[in-house]
């Protein structure tokens, strides 16, 4: 069973259960209040969004009790629990026991207010992350890496299903870093090549003398350096698929055995006039307008119309801003299972930050953010509650580098107080390195005492 109240207080004394429950309701909660902690149980599951603040002392089952098996039920739920007797042994047993915290009558208000809100940050952060991986589990591969509910990335979702299971050619347009390689993989893994090479080349990365022989491959002796015969990628994806990112980059002189390959579905290696069929669907991906490149002579018209069979759009990050608490998430839960490290929690103040951004990196910004803040949480925020890779856009490289660097020595420093030999170990830097750079930054370990 759950309840629609999001907070549960349970005390036996009628007059202090009713000034606990308006002082809740009149910070905004919505409270259910119970005489008794078994009813309390009743009430409570482990997809219930809320959290329990109990009396230890009460008539049959105690506060202690009640949050002991309300672990059992869900060991991440938060219990609050309250006494009048300033028991200080039994404050240290619950809070051993599992107790999200324990404050004492007669309190203040404020302080009821304040533990709750914190109580109930933390109770939304976990069942965030329960429900990311259940719809990360739930999901197959190609799926898994197209995160995201809003109705933009649900369209890409559908195109993507629509096409897969075809051999249309089909064209992803998208800015930088928002994902057009994983589009083009989830078509591949939900086609029938999926038993097949998946093969990508990047036309924008590879020297214009030397990219022909990459894509259809050549013969020993077709020029000064070919001392044996090589496949190209074309031949190397046969019954798969052929992944041409950048293709706005692709020399013209190029463009037209392209259009020839993709009419013709054959090729010739460099140096033999022999023609080879291959079987390959071809997905190419831009990040310009090829239609405007060729209107003005950068793009050949007619390999634009013949790559453009099917088109997918992908949305940058910041047309699509409700989707960065889940790939935020999820890019923080792969990097700690990759780096063997508990996911911190995220803050709803972190997030907040994060939603802000323009993110002009898009996804792949936003998940060098997240391997960073699983890293170094506190370096992430920053000295100044900037987060880095995201508000601090504008800076260059090295800039960015000596801001994280700094933030790493002051979190070793706290964390250690002061103490610079334990500082070093935990880097992994010499002694002699590390005061360098306490200097470089204006650092001093008496202000970490």
């Amino acid at each position: 069973m759950s309840t629609a109240a999001n907070v549960i207080l349970v005390e036996d004394e009628h007059h202090v259960r009713l000034a606990g429950k308006q002082t809740l309701e009149l910070a905004g909660y919505t409270v259910d209040a119970l005489e008794s902690a078994p009813a309390a149980l009743e009430k409570v599951s482990r997809d219930w969004a809320g959290i329990v603040v109990s009396d230890v002392r009460m008539p049959g089952m105690s506060g202690l009790d009640l949050m002991r098996a309300c672990r059992e039920l869900d060991r991440d739920l938060p219990v609050i629990l309250v006494t009048g007797h300033g028991d200080i042994s039994m404050a240290v047993e619950a809070i051993r026991d599992g107790a999200y915290d324990f404050i004492e009558k007669p309190f203040r208000a404020e302080m009821l207010v304040d533990v709750v809100k914190r109580a109930l940050e933390k109770r939304a952060l976990v069942l965030e992350n329960r429900a990311l991986r259940s719809e990360l589990d739930a999901h197959g591969e190609a799926e898994v890496r197209i995160i995201g509910r809003t109705p933009e990335i649900e369209r890409v979702r559908a195109a993507i299903d629509d096409v897969a299971d075809t051999n249309a050619d089909v064209l992803i347009i998208g800015e930088t870093g928002t994902g057009k390689e994983l589009v083009a993989r989830a078509l591949h893994q939900k086609s029938e090549r999926r038993g097949r090479n998946f093969v990508a080349i990047n036309c924008g990365a590879l020297p214009e003398s030397i990219i022909e022989s990459e894509l259809f491959g050549h013969e020993a002796g077709a020029f000064t350096d070919a001392k044996e015969r090589r496949i190209g990628k074309f031949e190397h994806a046969h019954r798969g698929t052929l992944f041409l990112d950048e293709i706005e980059s692709m020399p013209l002189s190029l463009q037209v055995r392209l259009l020839r390959v993709l009419q013709e579905r054959t090729i010739e290696r460099l140096g033999s006039n022999m023609p080879i069929s291959v079987d390959v669907r071809v997905v190419a991906a831009t990040k310009g307008d090829l239609k405007g490149l060729a209107a003005k002579g950068e793009f050949r018209e007619d390999l634009y119309y013949r790559l453009d069979v099917i088109e997918i759009v992908l949305p940058p990050l910041r047309e699509r801003r409700e989707d960065i608490p889940y790939l935020f998430q999820h890019f923080a839960l792969t990097a700690a299972a990759r780096y063997e490290r508990d996911p911190p929690p995220v803050s709803p103040e972190i997030m907040r930050r994060l939603m802000a951004q323009e993110w002009p990196g898009n996804v792949r910004e936003l998940q060098n953010a997240a391997e960073r803040f699983v890293l170094s949480p506190a370096a992430f925020s920053g000295r100044d509650g900037e987060t880095p890779g995201a508000g601090s856009a504008g800076r260059t490289l090295a800039e960015e580098v000596r801001h994280f660097e700094r933030a790493l020595i002051e979190q070793a420093l706290s964390e250690h107080g002061g103490n610079v030999t334990e500082a070093c170990a935990a880097l992994g830097v010499p002694r002699k390195t590390f005061y360098e750079k306490m200097q470089k930054h204006g650092l001093s370990r008496r202000d970490h005492l």
